[in-house]
């Protein structure tokens, strides 16, 4: 965080090939800074981190308007068409350590796709590598983020009956990391509303963690 008047928050998107990873941190950061696209094979694979411009009208601190930055670490998936679990692993923890080493991590989003079932082994796949890279207090410091919304709610799913709907793996994951939860459409690019609406989650389930920040060294 540079000064009163300017907030910093510090993401990382972590999750399986062709959910929505990269087009998720161009949506909020509200640029096209990652490669995303189509493709039969895993399309990232090296971290590589996005900044926003100042964003306005979003927070407040000492009653003035304060401006928001958003930076968001992208990274490669896992399971990966041509990286092991490990090095996927390594990879990820030596970038949390050299971008967020200092100012900390507040929130790592695990990117799912809404219009796909969560299979129990595909969760455990996923939960194990988060453990690894954040630690023993990972839930504190996890949100999913549901992409594809809009194909879930072409099929006549509003967030309720979706819920209602979903498999217990993704209910239980969900309770795990305390129900922080957001819904996103897969279009190439939101709207500014869109995308404050979002942003305001994210800066909602931050202040419910006390602002409180993971630090990750390279050395661990």
């Amino acid at each position: 965080m540079a000064d009163s008047h300017e907030m910093t928050i510090n993401l990382v998107v972590l999750g399986k090939t062709q959910t929505g990873k990269s087009a998720a941190g161009n949506n909020l950061l509200g640029s096209s800074d990652f490669e995303s696209r189509l493709s039969p094979s895993s399309v990232t694979t090296c971290c590589s981190l996005g900044r926003s411009s100042r964003i306005l009208g979003l927070i407040r601190r000492n009653g003035c308007e304060s401006a928001l930055r958003v930076q968001v670490l992208d990274t490669p998936s896992y399971p990966h068409s041509a990286l092991s679990k490990g090095q996927v692993r390594d990879t990820v923890r030596t970038a949390l350590a050299q971008q967020f080493g200092k100012e900390g991590l507040h929130l790592a989003l695990l990117v799912l796709r809404a219009d796909l079932p969560l299979c129990p082994d595909e969760s455990n796949d996923t939960v194990q590598l988060i453990q690894e890279l954040l630690g023993p207090t990972w839930k504190d410091f996890t949100a999913v983020l549901l992409t594809h919304a809009d194909r879930a709610e072409e099929a006549g799913y509003n967030e309720e009956t979706y819920l209602h709907s979903a498999s217990s793996t993704l209910l239980s994951l969900l309770s795990s990391v305390q129900h922080k939860y957001i819904f996103l459409d897969n279009h190439n690019s939101i709207t500014k509303e869109e995308r404050n609406i979002v942003l305001r989650k994210l800066l909602n389930f931050i202040q419910k963690n006390n602002y409180q920040v993971l630090l990750k060294h390279s050395k661990e």
